[in-house]
Order: C-alpha cells, then sequence, then structure tokens
C-alpha cells in the first residue's frame, strides 16, 4: 500500500503548481523552472516539494511524490527524474481526480501518485510545441517542456492541448509496493531510503496493529538469512545515540533508524530488499 492512497483532497479548482526534481539546489536549475512558470501564469503559487532526490533514483522520486500529495492541494504536478537525462524518453501529462495533472517523463515517476489520486483517467504525450518554451533542450524537459506545459495547463488549458492521447495501459508504471499479512508476521519491501538513512518499509502501522503489535513491543526482523530484534518506539530519539531502532514515520509507515546514524548503511538495506516483521517475546 502506498502512504497518501486514501483521503486524497479534491478541491474544485485548479490551485497550485507543484515541482519535484533531482535538480539539487546547487545550480539555477529550479530557478529557471520557476521563472518560467511565472513568465506564462504570473498568478500561480508554486510549491516545491523537493529537488534533494538522489541523482536518477525514481523510485525515491516515486515514493516522494505519492506520499504527499495527500496535503497537496488540487493542481499540475510537475516530476522530473529521469536517469536517462531526457533522450528518447516518452513525457506526459496525466489526469486523475480531484482535479490533478502529473507532467512528467513516462518512467514510472508518476505511477504511485497516480495510484494514490484514484488512478489515471486519460493521458496525453507531451507533443504540442505551441506550449513549449522555444528551442528545446533534450537534457533540460523540465525547464523547456514540462514547466511551460503545467503554466498553460493552469492557466486555463486543457490536457489535451498538449498532444495525443494515449492508452492508459502503455503508461509506465513501477511494481506497486505491498505487505501481505500472515498468521503472526507481515512480509513487505523497502520502499525507500531518506537521505538520513532512514529505512522506509511498504509495512503500514495498522498491519503492525493487525499483528496486535504496539509501541513498546519488540519486533524480529528477518531480511534474507539474517534475523535481528529491535525494539519499537514512537521515534528514534527513543534510543541512545547509535542504537537501531523500528517506528512509524510521518508518512505512516514502518521504518528502521539509527539514532544518530545510518540505518540503511548499518543494515545493508537496499530499496525493494524483502522484509519480514513479526513480534517478538
Amino acid at each position: 500500500m502506498i502512504a497518501g492512497s486514501h483521503d486524497v483532497q479534491s478541491p474544485s479548482v485548479t490551485s497550485a503548481i507543484t515541482l519535484l526534481t533531482d535538480y539539487g539546489l546547487d545550480d539555477g536549475f529550479v530557478a529557471s523552472c520557476h521563472g518560467v512558470i511565472m513568465g506564462i501564469a504570473p498568478e500561480a503559487r508554486i510549491i516545491d516539494i523537493s529537488h534533494l532526490v538522489p541523482s536518477g533514483d525514481i523510485r525515491r522520486g516515486a515514493a516522494i511524490l505519492a506520499q504527499t500529495l495527500r496535503y497537496l492541494p488540487a493542481g499540475v504536478h510537475i516530476a522530473a527524474v529521469d536517469p536517462s537525462g531526457g533522450g528518447a524518453r516518452r513525457s506526459v501529462a496525466v489526469e486523475t481526480a480531484g482535479n490533478r495533472v502529473f507532467i512528467g517523463p513516462d518512467n514510472g515517476l508518476l505511477s504511485w501518485a497516480l495510484l494514490a489520486s484514484g488512478g489515471a483517467r486519460a493521458a496525453y504525450e507531451l507533443a504540442n510545441e505551441e506550449l513549449f518554451l522555444g528551442q528545446v533542450s533534450p537534457t533540460f524537459l523540465g525547464r523547456d517542456v514540462y514547466a511551460p506545459v503545467a503554466a498553460h495547463i493552469y492557466s486555463g488549458r486543457k490536457p489535451a492541448d498538449a498532444g495525443p492521447e494515449l492508452p492508459l495501459e502503455r503508461l509506465v508504471s513501477l511494481p506497486a509496493p505491498t505487505a501481505r499479512l500472515g498468521e503472526g508476521a507481515v512480509e513487505g519491501e523497502v520502499l525507500s531510503v531518506d537521505r538520513f538513512g532512514n529505512v522506509q518499509l511498504s509495512v503500514t502501522a495498522d498491519d503492525l496493529a493487525a499483528l496486535a503489535i504496539k509501541v513498546g513491543d519488540t519486533l524480529v526482523i528477518a531480511m534474507g538469512r539474517r534475523q535481528m530484534t529491535l525494539p519499537f518506539r514512537d521515534s528514534y530519539a527513543a534510543v541512545m545515540p547509535g542504537n537501531l531502532v523500528a517506528y512509524t514515520d510521518t508518512a505512516g509507515m514502518v521504518a528502521f533508524a539509527v539514532n544518530d546514524g545510518d540505518a540503511a548503511q548499518r543494515l545493508g538495506l537496499p530499496p525493494g530488499a524483502h522484509v519480514r516483521v513479526a513480534r517478538g517475546s
């Protein structure tokens, strides 16, 4: 289950343009995107979700977008994380319920957010050069394609004006993260790793509650052939510095952390790794 896949806001008007990228903050890339948007839609309200997604990390970008969505107003959501650097990758605009439009590369980056929005209703390939910013740099579609198209849609153009409609089944999707409850345990995977090294699972707090696991209990964690026990607490600060802990993160997902340390490095758990969680004795 993806956090944010329920209770998504459904305002009746498009009220913001949001930006999620791996552009970083050391250069002028983000400012260029802001400037393009403001040049077309000076009244636009822009929300920066993150520009520190690890370079080319589609899975991390997809998780951040999906988990942030429930707190964002309706609008046009730009996501630009593409390890191909543009290239021949198709770019799309996808409409969902709640007056939301997602714009970005068709590489799976948008797929978890589309699911969290109730599913795609229509998709269009970005091909109408009239909506682009003059000459397009193939390595900076965020500035030259995504930003101007988003600004035009914000200002009243229909997503269908962006280009030909695409069959929804042709959209690229990341495998949806899953958690499977069994007798006495829940099996899931590492959903993502944040900049602090905290390891987020596809297992939710509700999954643990279904196993009668509560804060203060001990968890038995199986990771392949390895097994360990972790305290389940309300935050990583509940253990001494340098110690491992399991807790429920801000997205409602079970996560592992090291107080003042890096749990991903300590545990050697990359995104996608299989994890089994049970109650300890």
